[in-house]
């Protein structure tokens, strides 16, 4: 089975808000272990968090030993203020407060450091995605410091500009990544960097009701694009489902993940090879050095 390269021990898949209030006075060891049970039972053994506010994902990491899982977190994400990223971590306003957060988050047992460059996509705006993206060059700072204290870097990033930046700052994971076009997939192409375009947050919502199937089907015909460029252009790609996002469950979401790949690009050996190629990056790069 493949790992989990993208997940929120702090999300249930099912309602936000619920979720948090279960953790915000404190994490919750039950919800948490349900969460590793699931994994348990799909016969996962690997999860890379996202990172949380309230100390979810730092438990999970704690308690996964129990159920056979290498679990590797950042923590806690770190985001500019008045930007994306308030749900997932910790805020910062200069570079300064930026390092300063990099060392919390590696004195409380990170093994990683994940970033927020972007906003989400835009369902009311095909192509846009929420808010501004951070400057090239602070994205480039930022990934250096958190390089220069030891850590690897996953970003979270979405469209071109967004996603250029990330790149060319030597991000480690790029996650998401939509809406990139062909020129970002050649760029992408010639980096170090894993992309976990995390499929199925979008692909699971078709005929939920939650958004018109109208307004969902060309976002997913772009990513499908996208993953046949990528595996055409040999981009470094892994398996991430952004678990415990909205009708993306723990443990099945990564099985929903990899049907996603082969069902874009046939269930084909050199598929499977691939992805797990890209996971063994993940796996290696992602950890305290």
């Amino acid at each position: 089975m493949f790992g989990e390269c993208h997940a929120h021990a702090l999300m249930n898949g099912v309602n936000y808000r619920e979720a948090v209030a279960l953790h915000r006075e404190k994490a919750n060891e039950e919800a948490v272990r349900q969460c590793l049970r699931a994994y348990q039972e799909a016969e996962v053994s690997f999860v890379r968090d996202g990172g949380d506010p309230y100390g979810v994902a730092s438990l999970a990491a704690r308690l996964a030993p129990e159920y056979g899982i290498d679990y590797r977190t950042p923590i806690f994400a770190i985001h500019k203020n008045g930007h994306y990223g308030e749900i997932v971590g910790h805020g910062f306003d200069n570079l300064k407060e930026f390092h300063g957060l990099v060392l919390k988050a590696g004195e409380e047992g990170a093994d990683f450091i994940k970033i927020m460059t972007t906003g989400l996509l835009d369902f009311e705006n095909h192509g846009k995605v929420t808010g501004t993206p951070l400057e090239a060059g602070e994205v480039k700072e930022m990934v250096h410091i958190a390089h220069e204290e030891g850590f690897a870097v996953m970003s979270h990033t979405n469209g071109v500009y967004g996603t250029r930046a990330a790149i060319e700052a030597g991000v480690d994971s790029l996650e998401h990544g939509n809406y990139m076009d062909e020129d970002t997939m050649s760029m992408l192409a010639d980096s170090d960097t894993v992309w976990v375009p995390t499929l199925v947050t979008v692909r699971n919502l078709l005929g939920c009701g939650r958004y018109d199937d109208e307004v969902l089907r060309p976002i997913i015909a772009r990513s499908e694009e996208l993953v046949h460029m990528a595996f055409e252009k040999r981009i470094k790609t892994a398996a991430g489902s952004d678990a415990g996002a909205y009708m993306v469950p723990h443990g099945k979401g990564i099985c929903q993940e990899y049907e996603s790949f082969c069902q874009i690009l046939g269930n084909i050996p050199r598929v499977t090879e691939w992805l797990k190629n890209g996971e063994k990056e993940i796996r290696e790069r992602f950890r305290r050095k």
